[in-house]
């Protein structure tokens, strides 16, 4: 396959914790440094939450503004993608950063279980994100939990409420969510194409998954995701000692499969973004 792989980097999140890893950034500067050292890395998005100094998520979107302003001077031309996952706020609070206008934001357009919660994803929230996305012209990645995601996501776009073409990404590893089954992946795939055949896709492993979905997702001609957000891991004994680090592992799988890892430009055009800011 000659077509570039794009590297996504998650490098925070809202539930790795500096006492499981001591590489896991989270206040602004933090962030920034360890962004910066992934992007030069090969990662070309870098998918964001923020959080306060006791290290809870929030939606605050000063803080948002700080980061973005920080990557936008340290990584120029990287993709930002930022969260409006659950963790950091709750109902329209979750969007309330998509004035930013950041490139990309995530949307999860359906509900699912977590391994101790269930992650609400009301319609009339996601109508909400969804239609806040199209007047800031964000585009956004889907986060697909369950098979009923992709499903959903294509009649969205078909009927308007999100723009074409999609790009979806399949979550695995999750507890008590989609496991890391690689049945289940080529039928999502297979599944996607055939209700989106424009759409594209990555995927992301949760835990001990991360590895084993990234290189699923590079054989297979996709996108994928690492990142200290999703596993603080290189292996069951030794923490993964930076973003950096687990970029570069995928970076790795990418030259085994003989794919061109995506350059930033690359990857704004294979995903159809306006031009950097």
């Amino acid at each position: 396959m000659t077509h570039p792989c794009i590297i996504c980097v998650a490098i925070t999140g809202s539930v790795a914790r500096k006492e499981n890893n001591p590489a896991v950034p989270v206040a602004i500067p933090e962030q920034i440094e360890s962004t910066q050292a992934a992007f030069e890395a090969g990662a070309s998005i870098a998918h964001l939450h923020v959080r306060n100094a006791d290290q809870t998520p929030t939606s605050d979107p000063e803080k948002f503004a700080r980061l973005v302003e920080g990557l936008k001077e340290h990584c120029p031309g990287m993709i930002i993608q930022l969260s409006t996952g659950g963790r950091s706020g709750a109902g329209r609070e979750r969007g309330g950063m998509l004035s930013l206008r950041p490139d990309m934001a995530s949307l999860t357009v359906g509900s699912s279980n977590f391994p101790t919660r269930v992650y609400e994803n009301p319609p009339d929230l996601v109508d909400w994100l969804a239609s806040e996305m199209l007047e800031y012209d964000i585009k956004p990645e889907i986060e697909a939990f369950d098979l009923s995601h992709i499903v959903h996501a294509a009649r969205m776009q078909s009927d308007g409420r999100l723009k074409g073409p999609l790009y979806v990404q399949f979550v695995m590893g999750v507890k008590n969510a989609m496991p890391p089954d690689k049945p289940i992946f080529d039928f999502y795939i297979e599944t996607l194409k055939r209700l989106a055949p424009d759409a594209a896709w990555c995927a992301a492993g949760i835990g001990a998954a991360q590895l084993m979905v990234n290189e699923w997702s590079i054989a297979a001609g996709g996108h994928t995701r690492t990142g200290l957000e999703d596993n603080v891991r290189l292996d069951r004994d030794t923490l993964a000692p930076s973003n950096a680090a687990l970029v570069q592992r995928a970076v790795a799988l990418c030259d085994k499969h003989e794919r061109p890892v995506a350059t930033w430009q690359e990857a704004r055009q294979i995903l159809g973004l306006r031009d950097a800011a």
